[in-house]
């Protein structure tokens, strides 16, 4: 299982990938679940870490899926700043808005990754509906970082169904949401390709800086083996 850490400058950047990060997620954890950097933010870290053979991705913010034409705007912004992935929150339910909006992000030819936001859990059907559209990869993630992780809060047969949905499509599915440390056991076991942290490699809350130590020890519990765990 690969790890994903969230930064909000070029210091950060450089210390997740010198600790081994496998990518690198670029936004501003005060602007909410999915806080947009903004496009000169963006550019700069590229721009810092253009020889460092990172994977990059960013978000576009928290937009409603009702505004489906500033999303697809913020995506062309997003992706026109040299990043390999752009992440976009769509609600784990699903609906009729979010329905149409999955049509228009596939015609928009970006390297995207929907973020299915499972607090109240992950709609098989609509799961379905993302990986069916060969986007460049999938996730679930979470809202209320304080509620709780997103094994606390997604019930485990929904998150079971995303990975192995995706996986049978040959997509990159990851998981992320005030994932702990105390948790790594579960998500071997969930064996997703990837797991995404911040407030667990924080001084304190997710919005503060990162914690070179609190990183470090993340990056030998996650390349440490759990007995009895197979993926």
């Amino acid at each position: 299982m690969r790890v994903l850490v969230s930064v909000r400058n070029v210091v950060e950047a450089r210390l997740v990938a010198a600790a081994g990060v496998d990518f690198i997620d670029l936004k501003e954890p005060s602007r909410g679940a999915l806080g947009d950097l903004g496009p000169v933010a963006i550019r700069g870290i590229v721009d810092a870490m253009s020889t460092s053979g990172a994977h990059l991705s960013a978000t576009i913010g928290d937009v409603p899926v009702e505004a489906g034409g500033l999303i697809l705007e913020r995506v062309a912004a997003v992706a026109g700043c040299g990043v390999d992935l752009v992440k976009v929150g769509l609600p784990g339910r699903g609906g009729a808005a979010a329905m149409r909006l999955l049509d228009r992000l596939q015609a928009s030819g970006h390297p995207l990754v929907p973020v299915l936001l499972a607090d109240r859990g992950l709609a098989p059907e609509f799961v379905d509906a993302v990986v069916a559209r060969r986007f460049a990869g999938v996730m679930a993630d979470t809202v209320r970082k304080a509620g709780g992780s997103l094994l606390d809060l997604c019930p485990p047969a929904e998150l079971a169904h995303l990975v192995a949905t995706a996986r049978r499509a040959g997509l990159l599915v990851g998981v992320a949401g005030a994932l702990r440390r105390d948790e790594l056991p579960r998500l071997q076991a969930l064996a997703p390709d990837f797991a995404g942290f911040r407030s667990a490699v924080c001084r304190g809350g997710r919005s503060t800086a990162l914690d070179p130590a609190r990183l470090s020890a993340l990056i030998r519990a996650l390349r440490t083996p759990t007995p009895g765990v197979t993926a």
